[in-house]
């Protein structure tokens, strides 16, 4: 049976604010880890009005420290935003909190415009290409004996998962030659997505921490009683989805009938390439649809996101999606 995960933003919806999300996001934690989910993951992002996972290691232990069993991540820390000894700090910090049960996910892009970017930069000398060797640098602060004249303190000696995230060919092969887990971005890059699973499968080199490759892949799902229903629960992300590319972000709008023919045809394609990877429908529509991406890719797992305006019916879409692992297989 393959392992579902969630992956939340923490929405900060319209009308509402970010306090508000983040008792949504422990809401859903807690749910999802009644109803089986491995992970619970949360992403960097910075300076969009509609996302609140910014300061993502405390809302990890916000988000861990109110549940009890389900794995709770980073999906991912933007690494050049840090420098790879607090990661590691703050890390080995969750870890010593909540040991077995904290994820890194580690990913290249700055989560934000260029602008904010400039903001976060840890030094004057901050460069994406550098991600290879602070990655290496990380996962040293975490190994035993410790290989550094400075220490991570907590951090040396524990046991932090530590996963490659990517939406290009860079990131598979980084994943493959350190013999990590891949995590593509599927549910918002998917252009690369096959591509990338074949480099990481094929250049694999085992290692300490994997003997074989491990694919997780990003899919959207809005999952509903009815299709009808589904379809318009959706309008909320795919309005986010356009204005984040018109350079116009906002908090996430509410649902909007027809929204698909109000727009123009420069947008729908927009939305069918970003959203190709992505169920929306009732439960057979979303179990079908699950079902093709699973043979498609050979997926070792899912992470699923579901940006719904609404937290009752963001709950029932997870509800519903993980009530199919079995059926799926």
């Amino acid at each position: 049976m393959i392992p579902f995960s969630i992956l939340d933003l923490s929405p900060i919806a319209e009308g509402s604010d970010a306090a508000s999300s983040f008792c949504n996001t422990l809401d859903l934690a807690r749910h999802g880890e009644r109803w089986g989910y491995r992970r619970f993951w949360l992403a960097e992002h910075h300076g969009m009005p509609g996302i609140a996972s910014a300061a993502t290691a405390v809302l990890i232990g916000h988000v861990a420290g109110g549940t009890s069993t389900i794995r709770v991540g980073a999906g991912g820390i933007m690494l050049p935003n840090h420098s790879p000894l607090v990661i590691a700090e703050q890390f080995g910090t969750l870890e010593s909190l909540f040991p077995g049960r904290i994820d890194l996910g580690l990913g290249r892009a700055p989560g934000s415009d260029m602008l904010t970017a400039r903001a976060l930069r840890r030094n004057l000398a901050s460069d994406a290409d550098q991600f290879p060797q602070d990655v290496t640098e990380l996962m040293d602060y975490f190994s035993a004996p410790h290989r550094h004249a400075v220490r991570a303190v907590p951090g040396a000696g524990l046991n932090v998962p530590i996963w490659i995230l990517g939406s290009s060919l860079f990131g598979a092969q980084l994943a493959a030659a350190l013999g990590l887990p891949y995590a593509f971005a599927s549910h918002f890059a998917p252009g690369q997505m096959m591509q990338a699973i074949d480099v990481y499968r094929s250049t694999f080199k085992p290692s300490a921490d994997l003997e074989k490759p491990y694919v997780m892949l990003g899919f959207n799902v809005f999952a509903a009683d009815t299709d009808e229903e589904a379809q318009l629960l959706a309008t909320s992300a795919q309005q986010a989805f356009v204005n984040l590319r018109s350079g116009k972000p906002k908090p996430l709008p509410p649902p909007v009938e027809d929204y698909l023919d109000r727009i123009g045809p420069q947008e729908r394609a927009l939305l069918a390439q970003i959203l190709s990877c992505s169920a929306i429908g009732s439960r057979d529509t979303v179990r079908s649809s699950l079902k093709g991406f699973i043979e498609q890719t050979g997926a070792d797992e899912l992470m699923i996101t579901s940006q719904i305006f609404d937290h009752a019916a963001r709950l029932r879409s997870y509800e519903i999606t993980a009530g199919l692992r079995e059926v799926l297989g």
